[in-house]
């Protein structure tokens, strides 16, 4: 029991709405499912009646009724959700229209913009209207380069509920990370901002803006929300595409219209990092994301109408899209651009008592930063509207838990989450009626049947191995662009262990049903034929005082596979022999004499996706001299050249 770090009271665990849903699941189907466990054993066994109680539950409307909840075949990929079926995502994201706050807008510099439910209707009615007239229609693509503000959000909402399809990156990718992306699906319409700020700093994008420009002949329309540019203008652009600024564009107004589509109509297109060649354009539907979102808001993350939530995102990663569909439950939701550290470390935390912020997302390395920093905001904090924080990204490692529950608040529910773009959604999640364990993720997502799985497919507890998930589930992706014969989604995602997803990450769940992740499955050392995950030695390298972040990959070396460990240290420590040695003492002393590095090496940066995470792949790439197929995938890819041609790699 030493492990368990939060324990739910039985009143708290009765006011959840977790745990209200298992009451009228045991009512609607006469059961007595007395936990979580013989829940989602049901809704796994009765996937069909699980997700037609989602619907009920959270009272979806759909304009067409279904004629069946689900066909499917024996293997996946083979089926259709609630065949028949017509509904409209942002009808539902705006079903409340009342003064209740919908959404929160706070910039770095501190301005703070708010829109009520009434007011964001208003606003999606009006560009909803101009949309329309620049010839906008079901199908049609909106493409959006924008910061994490309340335009964005109206964008997607107005597209959405045109039956168009949505798709978006953020001001921090580069020139040809977002041609590599848009260039492919064509867009329509473009939104886009003329200067964003990140770090106290004003970047202006017009340049940017006219190379991609020239690199997308078919666009018709560009809107220009100017943004930390408020100079901008529409003849600062060349485009035979209209050019219209944000504010020209339309006037809010009015009711909007919502065109009913399929279920599995394309919502949104999401991308792959890219980090080995051009990016995967991922097509998700639009029943499947909201019965998913609406069942991990509600039920997994135990937020109601009356909460707040607030995840630290951009809008290139799909956890903004996760965040916005909050709105669905009649939440407020709060978006913040900029640095999460300017002008100091605690201005998220911030955040929680000014917002009265029910749920605080954010990453391992915004924690573990704030631990380097020495904050204790439980002292400096109110912190009394907390309820929940939830990170993902990476596994959160043991340390951070601890410093969670010393240092943020006791008294709260820490969800280490693991899902991914491929799904805009998650496998792996937290759970408020359950216990949270030291550096474990406390269980499976109710209706996917996730297992872990050997090299010969067969299912291992407290073994490590390959997350899949055996049936099929809603958020699914409908398909890749451009791929009408499935190809290049069942190479994705099903060829490993054929008709069955395996979603390439390195896993292993505990006899308790809470699960590790180990790092990607494609990142896996294997030295000796053993598999290690890469998160193992960073969860050790941690405890290093010295040291900030690292990144392990196997080098190939005299027939085998050895480990390598880059190390990036606190300003004015140097990596001499004892610092290597005590590294070492630590991974050996928690792991395994396998785990041990044979090459310790110093570098001052580590290189980094933009969505923040490290990029084993690439750097294993520069060691071997193999090209890295798309640098513009990286948010600092002026790092890698630490990694390239480093004569200690060629030594014993």
């Amino acid at each position: 029991m030493s492990d368990i770090l939060w324990q739910p009271s039985t009143e708290r665990i009765r006011n959840t709405r977790m745990d209200q849903f298992r009451r009228f699941i045991n009512d609607r189907h006469a059961m007595q499912l007395d936990d979580y466990p013989a829940l989602h054993q049901w809704s796994i066994d009765q996937r069909p009646d699980f997700w037609q109680a989602i619907v009920a539950f959270f009272d979806v409307q759909f304009r067409s009724p279904p004629t069946t909840t689900l066909i499917e075949a024996a293997e996946m990929p083979s089926a259709q959700w609630f065949p028949g079926a017509t509904l409209n995502f942002a009808e539902h994201l705006l079903r409340r229209r009342d003064d209740h706050p919908a959404v929160v807008a706070i910039s770095e510099d501190g301005q703070r913009e708010q829109l009520t439910y009434a007011e964001l209707a208003e606003h999606v009615a009006g560009l909803q209207h101009s949309l329309r007239a620049a010839g906008v229609g079901v199908g049609d693509r909106v493409a959006a380069c924008m910061p994490n503000t309340w335009q964005t959000l109206v964008g997607m909402l107005a597209t959405t509920s045109l039956g168009a399809i949505w798709s978006c990156s953020s001001p921090d990718f580069g020139t040809q990370g977002v041609i590599d992306r848009f260039g492919q699906i064509e867009p329509k319409v473009l939104i886009t901002c003329a200067g964003y700020r990140y770090a106290g700093k004003d970047i202006d994008q017009s340049a940017k803006v006219n190379e991609i420009l020239e690199r997308l002949p078919f666009l018709q329309q560009l809107i220009i929300v100017p943004y930390a540019r408020p100079q901008a203008t529409a003849e600062d652009y060349k485009t035979p595409a209209k050019i219209a600024l944000w504010n020209n564009f339309y006037q809010p107004g009015g009711e909007p219209e919502f065109v009913a589509v399929p279920f599995d109509h394309p919502l949104y297109i999401l991308y792959s990092s890219g980090t080995t060649g051009v990016p995967k354009c991922i097509i998700h539907g639009t029943g499947g994301v909201l019965l998913t979102h609406l069942k991990e808001h509600g039920l997994h993350a135990d937020l109601s109408r009356e909460d707040c939530l607030f995840y630290y995102t951009t809008c290139g990663w799909m956890m903004w899209n996760w965040l916005v569909s909050v709105l669905a439950l009649g939440a407020t939701a709060v978006l913040y651009d900029g640095s999460p550290f300017h002008p100091g470390p605690a201005r998220l935390i911030d955040l929680i008592d000014a917002e009265k912020i029910s749920v605080f997302g954010t990453s391992p390395k915004f924690l573990a930063t704030l631990e380097s920093a020495l904050l204790q905001p439980r002292l400096s904090h109110d912190l009394s509207s907390l309820k929940g924080l939830i990170s993902t990204g990476s596994p959160l490692s043991p340390q951070s838990y601890d410093y969670v529950y010393r240092e943020i608040k006791g008294e709260l529910c820490l969800s280490s989450m693991s899902g991914g773009t491929d799904i805009v959604s998650c496998f792996v999640i937290g759970n408020p009626v359950l216990p949270v364990r030291r550096g474990e993720m406390q269980c499976k997502s109710l209706a996917m049947a996730i297992e872990v799985w050997d090299e010969q497919g067969k299912p291992v507890i407290g073994e490590k191995g390959e997350l899949v998930c055996t049936r099929h589930f809603p958020a699914m992706p409908i398909g890749l662009w451009n791929d009408p014969d499935q190809q290049k989604l069942r190479a994705s995602y099903f060829s490993q262990f054929p008709g069955v997803w395996a979603q390439g990450d390195y896993a292993e769940q505990r006899p308790n049903g809470s699960l590790l992740i180990h790092g990607r499955s494609d990142a896996v050392l294997n030295p000796g034929g053993v598999r290690i995950g890469t998160a193992e030695i960073y969860r050790q390298v941690e405890k290093v005082p010295q040291v900030l972040e690292s990144l392990a990959i196997g080098q190939r070396w005299q027939a085998d596979v050895r480990v390598v460990l880059f190390v990036r240290l606190h300003d004015g420590i140097e990596l001499d022999e004892a610092l290597a040695q005590q590294i070492r003492q630590v991974i050996r002393a928690n792991t395994t004499p396998r785990h041990v590095p044979a090459k310790i090496l110093a570098v001052t940066d580590i290189p980094r996706t933009l969505s923040g995470k490290i990029v084993e792949l690439a750097v294993r790439n520069v060691v071997h001299g193999e090209p890295v197929k798309n640098t513009d995938a990286l948010a600092n890819p002026q790092a890698l050249a630490q990694f390239r041609d480093r004569p200690e790699l060629t030594q014993q």
